[in-house]
């Protein structure tokens, strides 16, 4: 949840009451729009009148997806068609013209507080039957036909202090679970999202404990925060985090902070989880864009229409090329600059391809797991990664050689800065994507010969 909001590519409705059983139907978001907006207001009434309700119905039914208001509770559909939970959506029906063009020029524009981020729970009612302390549809006639814009009719029921972003990004709408159990060798964005939700819940729940580093590395806090936290909740108390409680942190998430009602607190640009210093382009150099390469060399070793790179730490056109490739395939603007949306993206592609490779002890290099090692990790990666040094060390015995224990000790931590340094890595002994390369590949070169690549299998390609 905690991300930079975007316009859905598509929205899911469910055609009942949450809890009845009816149809879900995905529908392109502009399309979306056109019908509750040819359902809920007339086209006979003034044009700044039906502006600000299309604003209103865009921000309501983003502010759905943004809170995953229905898919937290487990349901599998963004909103419903019922008007006393949400808005009125008709299957099939007709769309009125001039509704239909405004439409196409404002439904990638929102409204939200100053401030805040998240796109405003814009509530209305007709004004007549109905009325509610929201937007009165009805109303906004009289407020257009007394000269009102749109911004100042939205501004008499939201507040001076709102604002209208426009032109905002249209992206896939996919789920925000990131696809595998968040545990104590996770780190990243998705482990940062649940340490700032979970310290923010502690709030409101304060048997919850703090967790004093938002580090993004799931620590011995991250783990005692999300035990509690499952057992206040009911949930099986593993201190993992699999879908049932990502999903039930954004709920609680949500409930706290009021995202889905007038008096929200919000969320401000300082809540996001930081993912990275700032884009990688042409002509930097860092581990930050030797990790991108990393990613991208793996990915393109199993999507042919994604060019392949050499992991090198330099941004060049190259990788460039390799970014633009991807950023095509993935449906993003291939700009070839990795901005968060497109590092996302990435990663979770080449995650998917760690859990769906076969790996062979035997006469295959691993890809690198996914997840940060660090000292105090246990986990069969460990004890891959102490392999690799323990058989590098016969050959270079200024590093040391470790057990294959799976435990991440001192002795570990040792052997990977001895590593680090002789390979010209930052030495702080934490093995992320660009340190296991290095090592796999000087690995594989010993082992099995230079023209084996760590992060390609015959047999696996992806068109």
């Amino acid at each position: 949840m905690l991300q930079t909001p975007f316009i859905p590519d598509t929205i899911t409705v469910h055609l009942g009451n949450p809890d009845q059983y009816a149809e879900n139907v995905t529908i392109d978001f502009p399309s979306y729009i056109k019908n509750v907006a040819s359902s809920e207001i007339y086209p006979t009434w003034p044009e700044n009148s039906l502006r600000a309700n299309i604003y209103a119905i865009v921000s309501f039914a983003l502010n759905r997806v943004y809170t995953q208001w229905y898919r937290s509770k487990g349901y599998d559909f963004d909103i419903t068609s019922v008007t006393s939970y949400d808005q009125k959506f008709i299957q099939q029906r007709d769309i009125y013209d001039n509704i239909s063009l405004l439409v196409d020029e404002l439904f990638n524009d929102y409204v939200r507080k100053e401030g805040t981020i998240q796109p405003y729970f814009t509530s209305f009612c007709n004004g007549t039957t109905v009325t509610c302390s929201g937007l009165s549809q009805w109303g906004t006639v009289d407020l257009a036909n007394e000269g009102y814009t749109p911004y100042e009719i939205l501004q008499n029921y939201y507040g001076n202090d709102i604002e209208i972003v426009k032109d905002a990004e249209v992206r896939i709408n996919a789920p925000s679970y990131p696809g595998y159990v968040i545990n104590d060798s996770s780190a990243g964005t998705p482990v940062k999202t649940l340490q700032i939700e979970l310290n923010r819940i502690s709030t409101a729940y304060p048997l919850i404990p703090k967790i004093p580093s938002i580090s993004g590395i799931y620590d011995a806090s991250t783990n005692a925060a999300v035990a509690k936290f499952q057992e206040i909740f009911n949930l099986p108390q593993t201190g993992t985090v699999n879908e049932a409680t990502w999903y039930k942190i954004a709920y609680i998430f949500t409930s706290v902070k009021r995202l889905s009602e007038l008096d929200s607190e919000g969320i401000r640009i300082s809540d996001l989880p930081s993912q990275y210093e700032g884009d990688l382009r042409i002509g930097m150099q860092n581990q930050n864009v030797r990790a991108l390469q990393y990613y991208l060399a793996t990915i393109a070793a199993y999507y042919v229409r994604v060019s392949p790179v050499s992991i090198t730490g330099y941004y060049g056109e190259e990788t460039e090329n390799s970014v633009r490739s991807f950023q095509d395939v993935y449906g993003l603007p291939a700009t070839g600059i990795v901005d968060e949306q497109t590092w996302s993206d990435i990663y979770r592609a080449y995650a998917g391809i760690v859990e769906s490779v076969p790996f062979s002890d035997e006469d295959t290099v691993r890809l690198y797991p996914g997840t940060v090692l660090r000292e105090g990790v246990t986990n069969d990666s460990v004890r891959v990664l102490q392999e690799y040094l323990s058989y590098i060390s016969k050959t270079y015995p200024d590093i040391p050689s470790v057990n294959a224990t799976g435990y991440f000790g001192p002795v570990t931590r040792s052997a990977v800065i001895a590593f680090q340094k002789r390979a010209g890595l930052a030495q702080n002994g934490v093995v992320g994507a660009a340190t296991w390369n290095e090592i796999a590949s000087l690995y594989s070169d010993l082992k099995f010969g230079a023209q084996k690549q760590p992060f390609q299998f015959p047999g696996y390609t992806i068109s």
